[in-house]
């Protein structure tokens, strides 16, 4: 029964150290732990204790833990820097066409041009950002 306590012992243990980590790999090894705890408590055999914690805790990294982290660690694909801005509403501060311009967005002055050739996008209008293109904004007219 000793070798069963052991096994519980290391188990919790690398189940409360995995609080520190994060990473899913000590919880997954913790639980090997606990399986080889119930093959001690009912084997006794050490060889088949610590066979029975190493399949476990491989073949939960391999297979759980892969899962979980998907599940509860990847977080929403929040976009930044200059991604975000893609889609984003602007107003046109000084006349906008396919060269030059500039327009306020997200509170900021940016240079700007417009996506499509012909009339000029004038002051005060609503644009869409379509893509940024080093410093500038490449915008398109709101209907």
């Amino acid at each position: 029964m000793t070798g069963a306590l052991i096994w519980l012992i290391a188990g919790i243990l690398l189940i409360i150290a995995e609080l520190l980590s994060g990473d899913l790999f000590l919880l997954m090894v913790g639980a090997g732990a606990l399986f080889g705890a119930g093959s001690a408590a009912l084997t006794g055999n050490p060889f088949i204790d610590v066979a029975v914690f190493a399949v476990a805790s491989v073949g939960m990294l391999a297979l759980v833990r892969p899962a979980l982290k998907r599940r509860f660690l990847a977080g929403p694909d929040i976009k930044t820097n200059t991604d975000a801005l893609i889609g984003a509403r602007a107003i046109v501060v000084s006349t906008v066409d396919v060269e030059a311009g500039q327009v306020k967005l997200a509170g900021d002055v940016w240079s700007a041009r417009s996506i499509t050739e012909g009339e000029p996008i004038a002051p005060g209008t609503s644009v869409t950002v379509v893509e940024i293109s080093g410093a500038t904004a490449v915008v398109s007219a709101d209907l």
